[in-house]
């Protein structure tokens, strides 16, 4: 899996995923984010990982983790 070009942390990016409905697929966090104005780096983030469905915001984080 692809480092992530900047250290971003899981609990940086959820702060723009406030307020989302899970189960969410990868596309979703990313519109969700977008939505809150998430800088590049949290997208980036998201867009590298890996595209299923995450059914929590721990779900995300662990993924998030699992790419450090």
């Amino acid at each position: 899996m692809a480092e992530p070009k900047q250290h971003v942390s899981p609990a940086y990016v959820q702060k723009y995923l406030a307020g989302i409905d899970y189960p969410a697929s990868r596309q979703d966090l990313i519109n969700h984010a977008k939505k809150n104005n998430a800088d590049q780096d949290v997208i980036s983030v998201l867009g590298e990982m890996p595209d299923q469905q995450y059914n929590s915001a721990a779900d995300v984080s662990k993924a998030i983790g699992q790419m450090e």
